[in-house]
């Protein structure tokens, strides 16, 4: 029988976000079933609400930083039992069968991992996010939320944390590495934590000015304004690393100037595209990369070694009616540095 389960959901990519009843499956053989306590706002949650990136499907629920505690579980689950705290990140399968997905990286399965809403599951089904009560989740696509890590600041580790520290550690950041944070905001925040933990030395760059109190706070060694052009150009080639989370559009070519030889600026946030110089690259030898989320033996690794470090997000917590007005914030810039919702209060 399906499992009757609240949620908020979006109907159109103009209309707001309103209570909405959706049916989850019964757990199969290899499933758990999921109370949702607190799922994380993430901004790529308004961008697919809003049909942006053009592939929208309605109604959908959003949200893809999930935690709660399991229920239940099917007759042939090992790795969990009722009473654990997990989590569940942007992914919820894959083809399992590719070599990223033999090699932990399911996130860059070959012919595309399934998402946690906007999704298609294996049948066809269109998957409904963590803005609900419930989850049914496969088994493998579930993470352990460490003892020590609280739920609800913990859960936009699942994107935000992953997103930051996936390329940090992939590119090898360790200590003496010299890191650059481009843009101080949900990804910013917490790879200034990231890379600070890994021992680098840490340099926060963002476009206002009133931020540098919080980069320090967090950990950052240094502050660069970029909105103050003379500062900007004091500091040429002086970063082995950056992490540029800004989605806004933005000159790419100013950063990779900062880059040493062989440094190297690593893309996590979704700017509009920008013409590149081809000079400043080959005759520094520079690179500029990509990177997603990360795997979920990498997504685990990440929940450990914040339980290690006493690392979690900076939160807001709202109850589920306040969502659209937290979309609003969001685009103003509202927010030090993320919203959580609490779930209980859907069930009020």
């Amino acid at each position: 029988m399906p499992l009757s389960t609240a949620a908020y959901a979006v109907h159109s990519a103009t209309t707001p976000l309103e209570p909405w009843s959706l049916d989850r499956r019964e757990p199969g053989e290899k499933d758990v079933l999921i109370e949702i306590h607190y799922c994380g706002v993430c901004h790529t949650d308004i961008h697919f609400a809003r049909n942006e990136w053009g592939f929208s499907e309605y109604p959908m629920v959003p949200g893809h930083e999930i935690v709660g505690r399991v229920v239940r579980v099917g007759g042939g689950v090992t790795k969990w039992k009722p009473g654990d705290s997990v989590g569940v990140g942007c992914m919820v399968d894959s083809c399992r069968a590719c070599g990223p997905c033999k090699a932990g990286e399911e996130q860059y399965c070959d012919t595309g991992s399934t998402f946690t809403y906007n999704g298609r599951e294996k049948d066809g089904s269109l998957t409904f996010g963590g803005y609900s009560t419930q989850i049914v989740v496969d088994q493998d696509f579930v993470v352990r939320i460490p003892d020590g890590l609280s739920l609800d600041a913990a859960a936009p580790l699942l994107c935000a944390g992953i997103t930051t520290y996936s390329p940090l550690r992939h590119f090898g950041v360790k200590p003496g590495t010299r890191v650059g944070v481009v843009g101080l905001g949900g990804l910013g925040h917490m790879g200034v934590k990231f890379a600070k933990a890994m021992g680098a030395h840490t340099t926060v760059l963002s476009h206002s000015p009133s931020k540098e109190a919080d980069a320090r706070a967090l950990g950052a060694d240094d502050f660069i304004a970029t909105k103050d052009d003379e500062a900007f150009k004091e500091h040429p080639a002086r970063f082995d690393f950056l992490l540029n989370t800004v989605s806004a559009p933005h000159d790419l070519n100013a950063y990779v100037d900062k880059l040493t030889l062989d440094g190297r600026m690593v893309l996590v946030g979704l700017p509009d595209p920008t013409p590149l110089a081809a000079f400043p690259l080959i005759l520094r030898r520079r690179s500029i990369s990509g990177s997603l989320i990360g795997g979920i033996r990498e997504t685990q690794e990440m929940l450990d070694f914040c339980a290690a470090h006493g690392i979690v997000c900076e939160i807001e917590v709202i109850p589920m009616q306040a969502i659209n007005e937290a979309y609003e914030r969001m685009l103003r810039s509202d927010v030090r540095y993320r919203f959580v919702i609490d779930m209980a209060s859907l069930k009020a």
